[in-house]
């Protein structure tokens, strides 16, 4: 069905109860965001005296599990998740999923509170750019798609995509491992991400209507598999770059890939008129946009000196001026000494 102008709306099978996700995916981005913020600090302690260039090992993904701050940050992390399942079983895939914009501003927020370290005006820009093309996205999508039954050929294709999408990141992972960038990991998370949210919309949905096969468990199978590699790129990212350039990063690339998925292959924008799938593109544009600002410009990326080697260096004053002090007294006690040696001759 073509539509062509704001008019055609009437004749999309809008179906008021689709809106319900919504304020439960609003409650899971700030769960994320406050969830990121701790999460970060708990990595950042494990990571303490490391390469910041270099990925996690083993011994410090063991004592990410004895850090207050990282497991109460998965306490909240896990009850984001929650709030999403519940989301993507009202709503289409296609417009729940984006919302999660919101924990960018909550999270840069919060950051730079934690860091003392003060938002400068292109980082300012570039959360309005990342939070605005969402937004414009959100707002048209509520209205325009449409929770679309699915086949078994469209749970196979995505199963291939998946397992395609694996392979290359476990590649590059293991090849590139020790050189890998903060952007890489937030990609990498960003794209299984996004497929996991959509097998979680495609496993909620096969369960509701009572159509569970082979199919449905292999896509819980795969969901499994990208959350825990996913989850691992996100806590190298927080190793290698800031708590809001890596949600920047999920909160864009993690709904652009689910959206690309949910309107290519599930067919949730099967009704929208041409218009609305055009601010689609240009809304994602404009997202995108923004993220690789914040990346650019982000105060912890652009200035060489880090919130975070702002405080080691701080410390290494502290120390200095402590050792200074030692000196000075010793080297008084060593001149008195001397002067009573003096008189005593």
């Amino acid at each position: 069905m073509q539509l062509n102008d704001l008019t055609d709306l009437a004749q999309v099978s809008f179906e008021p109860a689709q809106l319900i996700g919504i304020p439960f995916a609003l409650v899971g981005a700030i769960l994320m965001s406050v969830g990121a913020q701790l999460q970060h600090r708990g990595v950042n302690k494990v990571g303490d005296g490391e390469d910041a260039k270099s990925a996690l090992n083993l011994k410090q993904l063991v004592a990410l599990f004895k850090r207050p701050s990282w497991l109460t940050g998965t306490v909240f992390l896990s009850a984001a998740i929650i709030f999403q399942l519940i989301s993507l079983g009202f709503s289409p895939l296609i417009v729940v999923q984006p919302i999660g914009a919101v924990a960018l501003v909550i999270t840069a927020v919060l950051n730079a509170r934690v860091t003392k370290t003060k938002l400068n005006t292109q980082s300012i820009v570039a959360i309005a750019l990342s939070v605005g093309g969402i937004g414009i996205f959100v707002s048209i999508a509520a209205f325009t798609a449409i929770n679309a039954p699915m086949t078994s050929a469209d749970l196979a294709e995505i199963l291939v995509i998946l397992i395609i999408v694996l392979a290359i990141f476990g590649v590059l992972f293991l090849i590139y491992r020790k050189h890998l960038s903060a952007l890489y990991y937030i990609v990498g998370a960003g794209v299984l991400y996004g497929f996991v949210a959509t097998l979680a919309k495609v496993v909620i949905t096969s369960v509701i209507h009572g159509a569970t096969d082979w199919l449905t468990w292999a896509c819980l199978a795969a969901l499994l598999a990208a959350t825990v590699l996913g989850a691992l790129f996100v806590q190298n990212a927080y190793q290698t770059g800031p708590p809001d350039l890596v949600i920047a990063g999920l909160t864009v690339i993690d709904p652009i890939v689910a959206v690309a998925i949910g309107i290519l292959i599930l067919d949730e924008a099967s009704q929208a008129p041409g218009w609305a799938i055009v601010s689609y593109v240009l809304a994602g544009v404009l997202a995108i946009i923004g993220v690789f600002l914040l990346a650019k410009y982000h105060p912890d990326a652009h200035d060489p000196v880090s919130a975070a080697s702002k405080e080691a260096k701080a410390g290494f004053q502290s120390a200095k001026a402590e050792s200074k002090a030692k000196v000075n007294a010793a080297a008084h006690g060593a001149k008195e000494a001397i002067k009573k040696a003096k008189s005593v001759d």
